[in-house]
């Protein structure tokens, strides 16, 4: 396949070096198709779906919501499983059960149905996503982790640049009908080849130790505290609180850009625009993986929510241009980071012992955020038949976020340290 020419080259650059940075730059491509295909091709879906009146606005977006809280509780069954099945296997089987989802939501006739495509995809997408890709990351790096981790990330933003404006356009031009076969068949080969040829399930399944430290011989430990020390740290239940309403208003901001910008653009812009969020967000999670290097993770996160904040509040007050092209530009940002932080955070904090639990039970509660997102802010379009008023509430939640965070971070302080089990 001529695809594969590129990204052959790319892997044949980093011969010689820690073969860490390759599951990065595997993991970069694989976020890349799942985020496009899936977390911000969404609101492409959800336009798409609504556009024939088959469905309401309101159907469709609760029918995201559905799709997110399916992907939470798939991660608690995964996590156990993280430790125990090679990776790929769980990548590749996930992958088939997203594509054969995507395939079916092209010939969905009721809600029902609607519904449990959308359960099916979110299922397989979530075995291709945040869990067991920082899941991955945190075995394989310890000192180079949030670089890591920018980086791999960064394939979020790259999907939602170069493959979600081909979707918009793909539908577009042949409808979701046809569109969806060929959306399926995209997140096969962009998932399932790299997962076999790179990934691997930790350093010591190849001899090798962390950031390409020298091999003693032996397995490596895995640093941090157990599941049940972590659980009664008042942070932890404090940070997954906090996110449950970052994602209220990220997520619910995301999914509905693209009505926001057929309402206030002129429909040409529609493609450029739709893709300034997910551009910014590659410099600002870049930038970010650079930032965290001499700047407290804790602060930078606060500085993040602020300005996630400050910019969907721009989106719901502005109709101007160059206003909705600034505060996408900026939301972006924020987007790129935030959602790399909590990961980051979980493994700051906490070691790799039972990071996959761990992490497990924080993306359940995040998902429960991104899950309520996209049906509030649909039901409040269905009310007002206008997006101020949801971008007003999204905005809303992420200043309920910098609150809950800063409370958390004075229990996190005021806690006795952690015991190990």
């Amino acid at each position: 396949m001529l695809w594969l020419s590129p990204v052959k080259w790319a892997f044949s650059v980093l011969q010689g070096v820690f073969y860490g940075w390759k599951i990065v730059a595997a993991l970069f491509v694989i976020m890349a198709f799942s985020s496009g295909l899936g977390f911000y091709n969404h609101s492409i879906l959800l336009q798409a779906l609504a556009s024939d009146s088959q469905f309401s606005v309101e159907q469709a977006s609760f029918a995201v919501s559905v799709f997110f809280i399916v992907s939470g509780l798939a991660g608690l069954l995964m996590a156990p499983l993280l430790d125990r099945i090679d990776i790929r296997w769980i990548m590749i089987s996930g992958t088939l059960l997203a594509a054969l989802g995507l395939q079916r939501m092209g010939s969905v006739q009721t809600v029902l149905e609607l519904y449990l495509v959308y359960m099916l995809f979110g299922f397989g997408f979530s075995a291709t996503s945040l869990l067991p890709t920082t899941t991955l990351l945190a075995r394989w790096f310890v000192v180079h982790r949030a670089r890591a981790l920018s980086i791999a990330s960064t394939g979020l933003s790259v999907g939602g640049i170069l493959i979600t404006p081909a979707s918009a356009v793909l539908i577009q031009e042949v409808g979701l009908a046809q569109a969806s076969n060929w959306l399926a068949g995209l997140y096969l080969i962009g998932v399932i080849p790299i997962s076999i040829w790179i990934l691997r399930p930790s350093p010591a399944s190849m001899q090798l130790m962390p950031d390409g430290a020298n091999w003693t011989g032996n397995q490596p430990a895995t640093d941090g505290v157990g599941f049940q020390a972590a659980i009664r740290d008042l942070f932890f239940w404090g940070l997954n609180l906090t996110y449950i309403f970052v994602m209220v208003a990220q997520v619910g901001g995301i999914s509905h850009q693209y009505g926001l910008i057929a309402e206030r653009l002129p429909v040409h812009i529609a493609p450029v625009a739709i893709a300034i969020m997910p551009a910014f967000s590659i410099f600002g999670r870049l930038a970010g993986g650079f930032v965290l290097q001499y700047f407290p993770t804790s602060m930078f996160t606060l500085s993040m929510m602020l300005v996630q904040a400050i910019a969907l509040l721009v989106l719901a007050l502005s109709y101007q241009i160059i206003w909705i092209f600034a505060a996408l530009a900026v939301l972006g940002i924020a987007v790129g980071n935030l959602l790399m932080l909590q990961p980051l955070i979980v493994a700051e904090r906490y070691g790799t012992r039972d990071y996959s639990r761990l992490f497990s039970w924080a993306n359940l509660f995040t998902v429960v955020g991104v899950a309520i997102g996209p049906g509030l802010l649909g039901w409040l379009y269905s009310l007002s038949s206008s997006y101020e008023l949801p971008y007003l509430l999204a905005a809303g939640s992420g200043f309920i976020a910098i609150g809950l965070y800063l409370g958390s971070l004075y229990l996190g302080k005021t806690r006795l340290a952690l015991r190990a089990d």
